[in-house]
């Protein structure tokens, strides 16, 4: 059974693996919410996410002979890449089960740290079955990714961490996944700072442990759709529920457009790069999801920062457009000399810089002699968008 004890105990073990990540004040967070908000940055840990801390600390808890025979994980992310740093720590064989359509920086990171990587299925529950028939079949121990309380021990070294730092924070918010992390930092939050509130924050796209935490009893879902794929998780694990219904608060969720504007805020505002799942608690303080916090001193767990780089292009571009600062355009000309250039010449007079263009004259909706030209401009907010907008309707580009 987890206690203090047990905790305390992991965290003695992976204090030379893991790094004890720093615990920093959000001027920006706080001035928006009212209250004194701390950012725990797990997105800095070595392997980029607190997954190393669990990963490491079952690996270590096992026999001599256990270990020597090896270990095998299924994942597609931050999991998998603690587990192969971990077994690398120990000398031993990692194997990973990742599923096919995995990018291939992602499965080079793994292989980066010495484990081998199997592809198999198309999503992680078909290499989860495959990984667990594997491991039978070649003695090897299965690392779960939260379903074991010595990986959730591991995550509990967070919460003891956040205690050093800040010894009776009122709020404590983590994101929520498979709950292993919110298990074991609830854990140890509890058993030391009893009167400080455990917040959860899911992914509404991945539902299940938050309607099973309001039920009582676990459910699944049957799909999942969400940018955070380290919370993606489609079934309920009844083992970090229990902990869940004993020792958190409460649990909110933050849709997709909440995340990635969170996403884009750590970037600017504390230039900070944290992925889909790390952010969810910073999403919830942006949107007012978190009540009663006024005055108070709230930390927020940023669980990781391994960002796609492709979906964060996609948020920043969105963001940008969201917030005013880039407008796209398009406008249909008569295609001959001298028409672009003055298309372009009022751009100019109103300080709106282009900074991508493209040119059509052979759509089947436009009549000959015509082009469409699509302009993607940087703007300086909504007025001068609107001043652009009324302009262009008296050139007559826009009806």
């Amino acid at each position: 059974m987890l206690n203090l004890e047990k905790i305390q105990q992991a965290a003695q073990r992976i204090k030379d693996v893991a790094v004890a990540t720093p615990l920093a004040y959000a001027p920006y967070l706080s001035e928006l919410s009212g209250a004194d908000v701390y950012l725990k940055k797990e997105n800095l840990q070595i392997t980029g996410a607190f997954k190393i801390r669990g990963a490491y600390n079952k690996i270590a808890s096992l026999s001599d002979a256990d270990r020597s025979k090896g270990v095998i994980a299924a994942s597609a992310g931050n999991h998998a890449q603690g587990v192969a740093l971990s077994a690398s720590k120990f000398g031993i064989k990692a194997v990973i089960v990742m599923p096919e359509s995995t990018p291939l920086t992602k499965v080079n990171g793994v292989k980066h740290f010495g484990a081998q990587v199997l592809l198999h299925g198309a999503n992680y529950d078909e290499a989860y079955v495959y990984a667990k028939e594997y491991a039978k079949e070649n003695s090897l121990t299965f690392v779960h990714p939260f379903e074991d309380e010595e990986v959730i021990a591991g995550q509990g070294s967070v919460g003891l961490e956040i205690l050093e730092k800040c010894k009776t924070p009122d709020v404590v918010v983590v994101p929520v996944g498979g709950g292993g992390l919110i298990a074991g930092v609830a854990a140890a939050i509890k058993a030391l700072s009893p009167d400080t509130k455990v917040i959860g924050v899911s992914a509404s796209g991945a539902p299940a442990f938050k309607n099973s935490f309001a039920l009582k009893n676990a459910v699944d879902t049957t799909k999942v759709r969400t940018i955070a794929d380290g919370i993606a998780v489609r079934d309920t694990s009844e083992v970090t529920l229990e902990y869940a219904l004993e020792y958190v608060d409460e649990i909110i969720s933050v849709d997709d457009e909440e995340i990635a504007s969170a996403i884009l805020y750590l970037l600017e505002k504390q230039k900070l790069v944290v992925e889909g799942a790390g952010a969810v608690g910073v999403a919830a303080l942006l949107h007012d999801k978190i009540t009663g916090i006024k005055g108070k001193d709230v930390v927020v767990v940023l669980s990781g920062g391994n960002m796609d780089v492709t979906l964060l292009s996609v948020i920043i571009e969105k963001g940008l457009l969201k917030s005013h600062r880039k407008m796209k355009l398009t406008v249909t000309l008569v295609d001959k000399p001298g028409s672009l250039m003055y298309f372009t010449q009022i751009l100019q007079e109103l300080n709106a810089n282009i900074v991508h263009i493209a040119y059509d004259r052979t759509s089947i909706t436009l009549d000959y002699g015509d082009a469409n030209v699509t302009v993607h401009v940087e703007t300086k907010g909504k007025e001068h968008q609107d001043e652009i907008y009324e302009r262009l309707k008296q050139e007559g580009y826009i009806r």
